[in-house]
């Protein structure tokens, strides 16, 4: 497991990379439709397109880059088992991509992750270990069970194969929508905008890359600003797919040289993409979905008169949560 302060290794995913695992997962994955929103777009200007990822197998993103890590491991690997550390998303995209293809898995998971994706990845036949995501160290306590039982650690972003897997479904939506003008994109660990950027750098060019993270986590904006990793404390965020402390080194080096910026959005914000999602598009997205478009509305004045993508990353939030979350506040556009 790498130190996130060490030298970035000099192996990293590229724009083939993504193209490769497009074909590889073409059998495998939903290829999601991409949606738009005729109120959005007039109310903004701008074109709107929501690549829906929250339909994806397992409800987010993460599919994507589980199947294609577990693709490439060997005999001897698949015969010992996959471990890895999630919030959820990553969680049940591992347990299922090695349920299919009888792989012991084990996740190590924070005791408050939502209920349903505890649920969802023990039901895909993952062993869940439970920790505290604010007084014990997750790395640790998967490093002993490495130890212990000889897994294969498969990591939630920090990996050339899961980057790749990730960046697909960037290069689904170029390939239904065509070229754009700015893509945003949620920023956790770094994996997902990492493996977009590939697919934009190969598919439409002069795309900007817009990154978007909680504003009490936004530890990759303070890393791209700064040059280098920046760690925080767990954040508090109702956006947990993005409570990571630190973006990883490969889709670090990949950020720098290939992301715009990365912005920041509040809670508040991310309810009212919620109660927009739900009601204007009548989509059931997670907080850290909508973290893109929160985003993207943040600077909707120099968007007007542009094509703009959104990847929605998932949509696996519990109904009550759902719930006591778009019930607050004021609902957005009204």
């Amino acid at each position: 497991m790498p130190n996130p302060n060490a030298p970035a290794a000099p192996l990293l995913p590229s724009p083939d990379d993504v193209i490769a695992a497009a074909r590889l997962l073409s059998a495998l994955v939903h290829h999601t439709p991409t949606l738009t929103s005729r109120s959005l777009d007039e109310e903004t200007g701008a074109r709107f397109f929501f690549k829906c990822e929250n339909l994806q197998r397992t409800g987010a993103f993460k599919f994507r880059g589980a199947c294609n890590a577990v693709h490439h491991l060997t005999p001897g690997q698949r015969a010992a088992g996959v471990i890895t550390f999630s919030s959820g998303n990553h969680a049940q995209a591992i347990a299922l991509a090695c349920g299919m293809q009888d792989i012991p898995a084990t996740i190590v998971m924070p005791s408050d992750a939502p209920a349903g994706k505890l649920q969802a990845t023990r039901g895909y036949g993952a062993q869940v270990v439970l920790y505290d995501r604010y007084a014990d160290d997750r790395e640790h306590i998967t490093r002993a069970l490495m130890a212990q039982h000889g897994q294969t650690f498969i990591p939630p972003y920090d990996h050339p194969h899961i980057i790749a897997g990730q960046g697909t479904a960037a290069a689904e939506l170029f390939g239904d929508v065509g070229q754009l003008d700015a893509l945003f994109v949620p920023v956790g660990g770094g994996g997902l905008i990492a493996g977009s950027a590939l697919a934009t750098r190969a598919l439409s060019a002069d795309c900007r890359v817009y990154g978007a993270e909680p504003a009490t986590g936004d530890d990759a904006r303070r890393s791209l600003h700064t040059g280098q990793i920046v760690h925080i404390e767990p954040p508090r965020t109702i956006a947990d797919g993005a409570q990571t402390q630190h973006v990883g080194r490969h889709p670090f080096a990949i950020i720098q040289r290939e992301v715009t910026d990365i912005l920041a959005v509040t809670d508040q914000e991310l309810i009212d993409c919620m109660r927009f999602f739900a009601q204007r598009m009548k989509l059931l997205v997670e907080p850290t979905g909508c973290l893109g478009l929160a985003a993207a509305l943040g600077m909707q004045g120099a968007l007007r008169g542009q094509r703009i993508g959104v990847i929605i990353s998932g949509g696996n939030v519990d109904l009550e949560r759902f719930s006591a979350l778009v019930s607050q506040g004021t609902p957005l556009n009204e």
